[in-house]
């Protein structure tokens, strides 16, 4: 009777094992399945798809489109540069990016929708230490230039 009762204790469990387990081989797949960003093509197809999110989104599209008016065609070559420096260590980016984003009507909430737009196309398209990298400088980026706009209220006194 015990190992009667230990074999429905083991198959009830099944279901919850077998489960488990595939989530872990489809995450593992999913991981196998998504390259790492090791190369130019790779750094276009990221910051596209990006900017592609970026001009559908109802916060970050005014910005960039109605304040800023962003030559498109202009802006991403100097992106493909700027994320091609910073993760393939071409050195290509000239240029000073913060004082750009000065002008801007940004707050809190539009760093917020710009790094989790950007991770979130990172995790889509890419796995591996390169990407890694990619959203931990995105968030880096997001913190420094949010920390740098923000009023300081001390600076009142």
């Amino acid at each position: 009777m015990r190992i009667f009762a230990a074999a429905v204790g083991v198959a009830g469990a099944l279901p919850g094992l077998v489960g488990l387990l595939f989530s872990l081989l489809s995450a593992f797949y999913m991981a196998a399945a998504r390259p790492d960003i090791q190369t130019e093509a790779d750094i276009k197809r990221l910051v596209d798809a990006f900017y592609d999110k970026v001009n559908a989104d109802p916060l970050l599209a005014p910005v960039f489109n109605d304040f800023a008016h962003v030559d498109w065609p202009a802006h991403l070559p100097q992106m493909y540069d700027f994320w091609s420096s910073l993760l393939l260590h071409t050195s290509r980016y000239r240029g000073q990016p913060f004082l750009k984003h000065i002008p801007l009507p940004i707050a809190g909430e539009h760093f917020q929708r710009w790094l989790s737009l950007f991770q979130g196309t990172v995790a889509e398209l890419f796995a591996g230490p390169v990407a890694d990298e990619a959203r931990l400088r995105a968030q880096n980026i997001a913190h420094v230039f949010e920390s740098r706009l923000r009023p300081d209220p001390l600076s009142l006194l």
